[in-house]
């Protein structure tokens, strides 16, 4: 999505002299001590004062993130509501296409897989759940070859019963995470409210969640963790909190492409995925710093188009923006996908993304990008000495995937709020 090709990045770098070839190594290496990328081939590259090096491996740093896999084991009990929560997690309804089929009765007899819409790398899967097949526990988890998932979900929709334990052993004997979901919670609101109206919303779910894990101590666990979950709510209860456990314990590199291909369940999951996005920034900036600018009309200086939209496309999908998935989030939150659109300000989101959109882009936010460039340029004078840290050029790139990315991550916000009945004046 952002290669840059080593041929064009060693034949642009010899247009630059001696001096502005010191120049952006300088500004380089202070991204580098910015930013500490463990690739070692990056750091030996700069040490060189091998440019083109630097920006080969800075792609090769882009494209390791961005073919990171991620498979995810769902199980549970018939009706439990796995399938419900594969479909959340995939920003999916219940009954529309590619969703995983739902109903009273089991659907799942085989382990199913169901690719992410935001990222075909990362892989849900739909397990059936031990008690509606003839396995013990440790012949179910040769089945259902568990040693291909990265963690696992165990759900239950009433209590976690001695296979669900089983089951959970038998992973713990991996060396694997999982987590117990209590699905369905909003039914049990509902039920308890309709028989006494001054329920307290507060109480049912101490309730379920002081049950639930009394029931796992019983089968052996101390202190586990039980998260109470709606798959068809997922911003609501504690499905923010599996994601911070999630945050803390998953590899960063899994951690982060499973962010990005989260639904927006919260404002802090949009923050986090826009520092995510940003971190991107700076290597896209290295491997722009040496390739040829295209000229944009009322920029002073030429950017790497190329990477702009590759990058004004990775953060439509990641923010949920894209015509596509504003159409899913509209079915899931029964939000119209006109309403939804109201919310965007951005030239960038709910359209398909173009070479000619983005340069029209680009010129109309040229005094914006010009002027945080040379924000931008001033922050490296008492670094480097020099106003023009990275060329001119390398500093609009950077100036306008920042302001690209900051408008977007605007647009996601209140199109969040705006789906979940929140104020988006505010």
């Amino acid at each position: 999505m952002f290669r840059c090709h080593s041929s064009v990045l060693k034949g642009a770098y010899v247009q630059y002299s001696h001096f502005e070839r010191a120049i952006l190594f300088k500004a380089v290496i202070l991204i580098y001590c910015i930013y500490r990328p463990t690739e070692e081939g990056i750091k030996a590259a700069l040490q060189n004062s091998d440019l083109a090096k630097a920006a080969e491996m800075a792609q090769k740093f882009l494209d390791k993130s961005k073919n990171v896999r991620v498979n995810i084991g769902i199980t549970g009990e018939s009706g439990s509501g796995k399938s419900t929560l594969v479909n959340a997690l995939r920003g999916i309804k219940n009954r529309t296409e590619g969703a995983a089929p739902t109903g009273v009765n089991e659907t799942t007899m085989e382990p199913t897989e169901y690719p992410h819409p935001k990222n075909n790398n990362i892989r849900i899967w739909d397990l059936p759940g031990i008690g509606t097949v003839n396995f013990t526990a440790d012949e179910y988890i040769k089945k259902m070859e568990f040693e291909k998932y990265d963690f696992f979900i165990i759900v239950s929709n009433d209590r976690f019963r001695e296979n669900d334990a089983k089951l959970a052993k038998e992973i713990q004997k991996m060396k694997k995470k999982f987590y117990f979901v209590r699905s369905k919670i909003d039914q049990n609101i509902s039920s308890e409210k309709m028989e006494d109206p001054k329920t307290k919303e507060e109480k049912v779910l101490k309730e379920v969640k002081n049950y639930c894990t009394e029931e796992l101590e019983k089968l052996g666990f101390k202190s586990p963790k039980v998260f109470l979950v709606s798959g068809f709510r997922l911003h609501l209860y504690e499905f923010k909190d599996l994601w911070k456990t999630l945050n803390v314990e998953l590899p960063k590199h899994q951690r982060d492409v499973l962010l990005l291909a989260l639904p927006n369940i919260s404002l802090d999951v949009v923050q986090q995925k826009k520092q995510t996005l940003a971190s991107s920034i700076t290597w896209l900036t290295v491997t722009s710093a040496a390739v040829a600018a295209v000229p944009v009309p009322g920029l002073s200086c030429g950017v790497d188009v190329t990477i702009i939209l590759g990058f004004a496309v990775h953060c439509v999908v990641s923010l949920g923006l894209t015509p596509n998935l504003l159409q899913k989030l509209s079915d899931v939150s029964g939000v119209s996908l006109e309403d939804l659109k109201a919310e965007i300000k951005s030239p960038l989101a709910g359209v398909e993304i173009t070479k000619d959109l983005i340069i029209k882009f680009l010129a109309t936010s040229a005094s914006v990008i010009t002027e945080m460039a040379i924000e931008e340029g001033l922050r490296f004078i008492p670094i480097i000495g020099t106003l023009v840290a990275m060329s001119l050029s390398g500093v609009a790139t950077y100036s306008a995937l920042t302001y690209i990315l900051n408008s977007l991550t605007e647009d996601a916000q209140r199109v969040f709020k705006r789906s979940v009945g929140l104020n988006t004046s505010v």
